[in-house]
């Protein structure tokens, strides 16, 4: 990959979309991991107002040392960039004692994960309604299109995703060249929704690099059958989770309604 030039042309894409739709400026969402470094970067490098947002809950402290300090980083680099850190901890607590605890154990708590990555959501738009920006994605290719792996109408629900052609690969290629800092790069991928601060390995089954191979192979004809041991494993893995979360990768279904019954 030409990092460079593929850097070139997602800032121009930024520029361009927000003179297209005449609008004043970038929300991010700040998380301390990879992907949303990189794309707060290429915001900031844009020299349009990039707000960012830093929203611990419940958050592992090494997390959200390296958001502050990766936000600190972009303000001393770019006058354009402003920042804002909101601890939406007391909000969730004030959900879990609101709604009935109907059920109990995984189905609870990962009712409960997703609810952070919404909340998160509607920070998010709350302060891009009041200043006319748009919130910006930071999914990346492997997980907004190959298995799902986000929160739908949570870090799912966002206007423009300038990185979400890139695998995850690519985006550490991008995260070095952009000079992000080595803590960020070289920490394990979490999604930082669990209060066990469980990794995103550990929530797939696999790591980044071979759900990677597997896409790659299915874009040549190949499928589990193919292989055996751990590559059959692993491409079992990848279809489990992209058959489950389809419904987050397709248009909402429509019920179209005959003409002959209007």
């Amino acid at each position: 990959m030409n990092t460079q030039k593929v850097k070139e042309y997602i800032i121009q894409w930024l520029i361009d979309y927000k003179n297209k739709n005449n609008l004043n400026g970038f929300v991010v969402g700040v998380s301390g991991g990879i992907d949303s470094a990189v794309t707060s970067t290429l915001c900031s490098k844009t020299g349009i107002k990039t707000l960012c947002l830093d929203m611990p809950i419940k958050q592992e402290a090494s997390q959200h040392s390296r958001a502050k300090y990766h936000i600190n980083w972009l303000k001393n680099k770019y006058e354009s960039v402003d920042s804002k850190s909101i601890d939406m901890t007391n909000m969730l607590k004030g959900f879990e004692k609101i709604v009935p605890k109907e059920k109990i154990g995984y189905s609870q708590n990962h009712a409960l994960a997703n609810t952070r990555a919404r909340f998160r959501m509607l920070t998010l738009y709350y302060f891009a309604s009041l200043n006319n920006y748009i919130v910006v994605g930071t999914g990346n290719k492997v997980e907004d299109f190959g298995i799902g792996f986000f929160t739908k109408y949570g870090d799912g629900g966002v206007d423009i995703s300038p990185i979400a052609d890139l695998t995850k690969s690519e985006v550490y290629k991008l995260a070095k060249h952009l000079e992000i800092d080595k803590t960020i790069i070289n920490a394990n991928p979490t999604d930082g929704l669990w209060d066990d601060n469980r990794t995103d390995e550990q929530q797939i089954g696999a790591k980044y690099d071979e759900i990677e191979w597997v896409m790659e192979q299915k874009n040549i004809g190949k499928n589990y059958t193919d292989f055996k041991g751990r590559k059959r494993e692993v491409f079992e893995i990848f279809e489990k989770h992209h058959s489950n979360n389809k419904h987050k990768m397709t248009t909402i279904p429509i019920c179209k309604i005959p003409a002959e019954l209007k």
